[in-house]
C-alpha cells in the first residue's frame, strides 16, 4: 500500500494516479452514494479541483483505495473559494445549508478544508482500518507540510466514535445536517495538538 499527495506540480510523476483517484471518487460518490455531481470520462470532479488543492491517494497496484482533497481556505477561483464557505454564502444553491456553521467560515492560511473523503467500497473489511489510518496519517502530514494547523470538513455525525479510534482532536463547529445518506456535521480537526 502506498500513500501519495498529488498537486498539479507533480501529477506528471505519477502516471494515471490522479485520473484513477477521480474515477474512484465517481465510484464512491456518484455510483455508490448516488450524489448528483459533475462527471466526465468516468471521473468525478468539481470547481474545487484546481491547482490550489492537493489530493491524497492511498493506492496499491494502480487501484485507489481511499482519498481526500485538501483546499486552502484562502483559495479563490472565479466566484468560488472553498466548499464550506461557498455553502455558507449561498453560492452552491442550497445543496448544503447556509447555516452549516456556528460562526463565519474561516479564511486563513493555516486553515485548510478537507473534502471528498472516501474509502473505496472495494476495500475488504479486514483492511479498512489500515487504509483509514494511512489516509488520516497522510492527510495530516500533507496538511502540516502545507502550513495548516487546522482542517475543517463535513463528516458523519458518528465522528466522536472514530475520532477516538483514529486519535484525532475533532470538535463540532456546526449543527447536524440531514442529507439523503444520513446526518453529517461540520468539524474542525486540530493538527497542532498531536504530531504523528
Amino acid at each position: 500500500m502506498q500513500t501519495t499527495t498529488l498537486s498539479f506540480s507533480n501529477l506528471h510523476q505519477h502516471g494515471e494516479l490522479f485520473a484513477n483517484l477521480l474515477r474512484a471518487r465517481k465510484q464512491s460518490f456518484i455510483v455508490q452514494n448516488n450524489w448528483d455531481l459533475p462527471e466526465d470520462e468516468g471521473m468525478e470532479f468539481d470547481q474545487y479541483d484546481t491547482p490550489q488543492s492537493r489530493w491524497v491517494a492511498i493506492h496499491e497496484r494502480g487501484q485507489v483505495m481511499a482519498g481526500v482533497r485538501l483546499t486552502p481556505t484562502t483559495a479563490r477561483c472565479g466566484i468560488y473559494s472553498y466548499m464550506i464557505r461557498d455553502a455558507q454564502l449561498g453560492i452552491l444553491g442550497g445543496t448544503i445549508p447556509t447555516d452549516l456553521l456556528y460562526d463565519e467560515a474561516p479564511v486563513a492560511s493555516h486553515v485548510w478544508e478537507s473534502s471528498r473523503v472516501f474509502v473505496s467500497h472495494a476495500v475488504p473489511t479486514e483492511t479498512r482500518r489500515k487504509v483509514q489510518l494511512a489516509l488520516i496519517g497522510e492527510m495530516t502530514r500533507a496538511a502540516r507540510d502545507l502550513g495548516a494547523t487546522r482542517l475543517i470538513g463535513i463528516i458523519t455525525t458518528q465522528w466522536p466514535i472514530w475520532a477516538k479510534r483514529l486519535h484525532l482532536d475533532i470538535q463540532g463547529i456546526g449543527r447536524p445536517l440531514d442529507f439523503e445518506d444520513g446526518q453529517s456535521q461540520a468539524v474542525s480537526i486540530s493538527l497542532a495538538t498531536k504530531l504523528h
